[in-house]
């Protein structure tokens, strides 16, 4: 989806284009005379351990003997050996007898006596001719020559690198190489970071045009750091910018510079910014940047020679050395900016920080429709709907549920994805597969209806509260049943009303279960964690406590933080903890009360919401309206559809035959 920027449909030239083409290794030089002379040692070496091998040579003595015991059964007479072969049965007492034989003999040894012993015995012969000299030197330098390529292609190709890279080139950069041609990602396949583009388009032009910038004195920035949640699209606005700059792009994992050797991490990142200096302009993008860039220090990484600090210490260096004239772009992703050095992060190196947060409402209707536009989608599909559904979802969740339903809705035959697959889909991202087969007791599915009516009836009557969606008893994950909310808007902040509903919406469910099963169940465990959550949140962080008033007792993230086996440390006293958890305990009370008040008032609607939720198992927001306005629902059942579906299968059968 594009974003109402125009493409710069200008061609540049690429480097590899722009006169001789350069080296895919730059820098690259071969062994030195040290290297080849070790090569030599071990190919001579070798050589003359082949030579040493045992052999069948047999003297001439022991030859005679075979001959006379008639072990023999054939020889070929050469110039200056006699090879031959025993006879099967010829060593009876040994388990690894021998099978053939060479005797070294000189020309003027065979004459008519050998000849005819040789004939006496029933021995075949055959005289072979002599080679010349050239089959003579080729048998004894082709053995020395393949050994040489053998160890050349094996062995002296690899004796390359720098420190750390002495064989198989462990001081090398992992790094892949991406062009715009390889990349196949532009801008228009990035959706909903709009802001996050704009400031990457600025590096993109200064690649392309870097004297628009040099000509009132502005330098760009040398880093920048693209930080935001897992799945929000930082790896592909780094895949998007190697389709928009017709420049080299340099990609590689933190992870791959930490080896088992030590000093290779600090090789490789020398290894990479000097191939990336030689093919300026280019950009460098290091993925996963928090691999390498943890705060150093006894406290983080135990020791000052950490294999990890090292490699961060390294760059630093090269992002430090960088000319002011040098067109090279470091850009780096990571999910945990807090726990990466300050060194790292200061004005000269990553000087700018990008966040790429989770997307808006906006934002998701934009994602939805660049991963909708390969999919055939029916005709009663909302995107805007389902945008309005997903909050809090990340670009990734959303790919997933346009390709969960295209793959649902194949799987059922279907000629276009429908609504229902959308549902269908972002449900199983979120929350797992629903599961239809599972048996369930009466009684439990009946107190599930009851719970599942208790939420359904406070958030559908709390004007504060979020809009009901739907509401379903069908077991999903680790849960008997949901009640689904469709806000609508994105909230950025969380107003004490608003909390407030939150809370009584969350004790609907205990509340049912009391009034109407007469007991409680442990079905509310993630209701009881939530509405904690929620009332911790607003008294220690949003200051929302008439009796502690407007102060933060939220410990701030440091070094106790990153310890997490270390018991938690508090930054009040044990008076004030004391005054937290009592008004804690009045929050979650009122809330509690107030929900109770509410359900007791409408008693008899909500046992009409459970009683339809056992017949259908699921209902959507326009049937909690018609119950709630004193209307009754009139649509088939789960069993009708069943049936409905076995009879068409029923009738296909026979035409089918």
């Amino acid at each position: 989806m594009t974003n109402g920027r125009t493409r710069n449909t200008g061609k540049r030239s690429s480097p590899s284009q722009q006169g001789k083409k350069k080296s895919p290794f730059p820098g690259y030089k071969r062994g030195g005379p040290f290297s080849w002379l070790l090569v030599l040692i071990v190919i001579f070496t070798t050589w003359a351990m082949l030579q040493r091998l045992p052999t069948d040579n047999i003297d001439w003595g022991t030859f005679d003997t075979y001959l006379n015991q008639g072990r023999i059964e054939s020889v070929e007479i050469g110039e200056t050996q006699i090879k031959g072969s025993f006879k099967p049965d010829a060593f009876p007492e040994e388990k690894k007898a021998p099978l053939s034989f060479t005797v070294d003999y000189k020309p003027e040894m065979v004459g008519e006596k050998l000849l005819e012993k040789l004939e006496k015995n029933g021995v075949k012969c055959k005289f072979v001719q002599p080679r010349t000299w050239i089959w003579n030197l080729v048998g004894t330098f082709f053995p020395i020559i393949v050994l040489v390529a053998l160890f050349y292609f094996l062995f002296a190709r690899n004796l390359r690198g720098g420190a750390g890279g002495m064989l198989m080139s462990f001081g090398r950069s992992r790094h892949r190489l991406h062009n715009k041609d390889r990349v196949g990602v532009t801008f228009e396949d990035v959706a909903g970071v709009d802001e996050a583009k704009e400031e990457v388009a600025e590096i993109i032009e200064f690649l392309k045009n870097p004297k628009k910038f040099q000509r009132l004195g502005g330098r760009i920035p040398r880093g920048v750091l693209l930080v935001g949640p897992p799945g929000c699209g930082k790896t592909l606005l780094a895949k998007a910018i190697a389709g928009q700059a017709d420049v080299p792009f340099f990609s590689i994992s933190g992870s791959d510079f930490v080896e088992m050797f030590v000093g290779v991490g600090a090789s490789r990142v020398r290894d990479l910014f000097k191939q990336a200096k030689d093919s300026s302009p280019c950009i460098i993008f290091l993925d996963e940047v928090d691999a390498i860039g943890r705060k150093r220090g006894p406290g983080y990484v135990g020791g000052g020679h950490d294999e990890r600090e090292q490699t961060l210490n390294a760059i630093l260096v090269e992002m430090d050395g960088f000319d002011t004239n040098d067109q090279v772009i470091v850009i780096a992703a990571t999910n945990r900016a807090d726990i990466l050095d300050h060194a790292l992060t200061r004005p000269g190196r990553f000087d700018r920080q990008i966040f790429v947060p989770l997307p808006d409402l906006k934002g998701r209707v934009e994602i939805l429709k660049v991963h909708a536009k390969n999919v055939k989608m029916g005709p009663n599909v909302d995107l805007g709907r389902l945008a309005r559904a997903t909050p809090m979802f990340s670009g990734a969740d959303l790919a997933a549920i346009i390709n969960e339903a295209a793959l649902s809705a194949t799987m059922a035959n279907k000629d276009y994805v429908e609504m229902a697959d959308l549902e269908e889909a972002r449900d199983k991202v979120r929350w797992g597969r629903a599961k239809k087969s599972r048996v369930i007791d009466e009684k439990e599915k009946k107190i599930t209806a009851f719970h599942e009516a208790g939420h359904t009836l406070v958030q559908s009557l709390l004007k504060d509260a979020d809009p009901l969606h739907k509401v379903s008893i069908i077991p999903r994950g680790p849960m008997g049943g949901a009640t689904f909310a469709l806000p609508e808007k994105d909230r950025t902040i969380f107003t004490k009303r608003y909390c407030m509903a939150l809370l009584q919406v969350c004790f609907g469910g205990r509340i049912a279960e009391e009034i109407f099963c007469d007991d409680i169940s442990s079905g509310a465990q993630s209701d009881i964690q939530q509405a904690t959550k929620i009332a911790r949140q607003m008294i220690l962080t949003w200051g929302m406590s008439d009796e502690l008033g407007p102060i933060s007792y939220e410990p701030e993230l440091g070094l106790k933080d990153l310890f997490y086996l270390l018991p938690a440390e508090k930054d009040y006293s044990e008076k004030t903890a004391e005054a937290i958890d009592s008004e804690v305990k009045k929050l979650t009370a009122q809330a509690y009360k107030s929900a109770k008040t509410l359900i007791e008032a409408n008693k008899d609607k909500l046992e009409q919401i459970a009683k339809a939720l056992l017949k259908y198992e699921t209902l959507d927001a326009d049937d909690v309206k018609v119950i709630l306005e004193g209307g009754t629902l009139d649509k088939p059942t789960v069993a009708d559809l069943l049936v409905a579906e076995q009879a068409r299968s029923a009738q296909s059968k026979p035409q089918q035959n």
